[in-house]
């Protein structure tokens, strides 16, 4: 018949068990998540630089011939993504729209222009590339202008730097304390069998045969979590794509294929080297030091 303080030793095995398992599925769901953010890092800066569109107007005198031999020229543009031609008449209609009144009533002209709106690759929405681009348009002397949001592309690129270190840094962070906290709850766990490992090691048995065991719990505890985290992640991935299809989350399959392994080996990494350190921590003590 069981004894009630060995039913208690079980529960509190049970509830060390569960507290590594626990601890272990929340740092490895934080680590995934950081990780899919920083593998779709990329492509998120990058759509919202596309965005960004460059307006080229052009004087009203240029010719149809003249605008259509520039929109010719950018179609073979490595710098464009895409654009679209607003005529002059196109621009009115979506300005009454935008301010609910008919300008053109009280000047009697449309003083609007034929217009490119450009949207440029992301690897060109950069100060530098945006103004040799801007001098290359203006060779064409048609063109009588060309504005986009200078502030809005300075500051994109300086916040993708900024976002970018705080993401190292953050990952580095969380990195350690997965390791300590897991580490912790491993300690706990080996903590209550200290009395086993220093009998054991009494009677001749040897280091790696006594770790041996632990690890391998250790590991099993590790794998679960590690799932746990897993299965976690792909639902909030499904989530964020049935939700949000034009972020395009789960495109780069291979990428997103590697961050859930790499959740995986993780589990079984810091769980196995978490073991290896606290039982070592044991194995080193004195009889003395154990009470």
């Amino acid at each position: 018949m069981i004894s009630k303080f060995e039913r208690f030793q079980k529960r509190r095995l049970l509830s060390s068990y569960f507290s590594v398992v626990l601890s272990i599925f929340l740092v490895l769901f934080l680590l995934g998540i950081l990780g899919l953010f920083v593998i779709n890092s990329k492509k998120l800066s990058d759509d919202f630089k596309e965005e960004i569109a460059m307006t080229v107007f052009f004087k009203n005198d240029a010719q149809d011939s003249t605008l259509t031999a520039f929109g010719e020229e950018l179609k073979t543009a490595r710098f464009a993504k895409d654009f679209r031609y607003v005529p002059r008449e196109e621009a009115a209609e979506e300005h009454k729209k935008v301010i609910g009144e008919d300008f053109m009533e009280f000047l009697g002209v449309n003083p609007l222009q034929n217009s490119y709106d450009i949207h440029l690759k992301a690897d060109y929405v950069v100060n530098d590339s945006i103004e040799k681009i801007e001098r290359r348009l203006k060779r064409n002397e048609m063109v009588s202008d060309i504005v986009y949001d200078k502030q809005l592309v300075t500051l994109v690129n300086d916040n993708i730097e900024k976002i970018s270190m705080w993401i190292l840094i953050v990952s580095g962070f969380l990195a350690l304390v997965a390791v300590l906290l897991i580490n912790s709850s491993m300690r706990l766990s080996i903590h209550s069998n200290r009395f086993i490992i220093k009998t054991m090691q009494m009677v001749g048995a040897t280091k790696s045969f006594i770790r041996k065991p632990f690890i391998w719990r250790s590991i099993t505890l590790g794998i679960i979590g590690a799932v746990l985290a897993v299965i976690a992640l792909i639902g909030v991935l499904f989530y964020v794509e049935t939700n949000y299809p034009n972020l395009g989350i789960i495109e780069d399959q291979v990428m997103v294929g590697a961050v859930l392994i790499g959740v995986v080996l993780a589990g079984i990494l810091i769980s196995w080297i978490s073991t290896f350190i606290a039982t070592q921590r044991f194995l080193n003590l004195r009889t003395d030091d154990l009470y």
